[in-house]
């Protein structure tokens, strides 16, 4: 765990990510762009094996977390916003159920 191709692919997988979440929003992607290479630039230098794999954790975690749990909302007036979710946040309703199912 912690090879060098792994760490780039984890790099490329939330520039990817990130491409796809802040769609549309110039701001954002640049931000995150930012934030992305500078946390990777700062632990360039780090030869730990430990470390790498919580890094690797750490960076894997961010990306399922923008992926799954980021929306993107404009402005419409002073009191509104118009949210736009991505078609992999919505998700199916599901009826409440009162009588837990037993495990078996």
């Amino acid at each position: 765990m912690g090879s060098r191709a792994e760490v780039l692919k984890l790099f490329r997988t939330l520039h990817r990510t990130r491409q796809l979440v802040f769609k549309n929003d110039a701001k954002a992607l640049e931000a995150a762009r930012q934030k992305i290479n500078e946390e990777f630039r700062n632990n360039q230098n780090e030869t730990s094996s430990e470390r790498i794999a919580e890094l690797m954790k750490i960076g894997s975690d961010v990306e399922v977390l923008l992926r799954t749990s980021v929306m993107q909302a404009l402005h419409t007036g002073s009191d509104r916003l118009l949210l736009i979710p991505r078609k992999d946040l919505l998700l199916d309703n599901v009826p409440y159920c009162d009588t837990p199912t037993r495990k078996l």
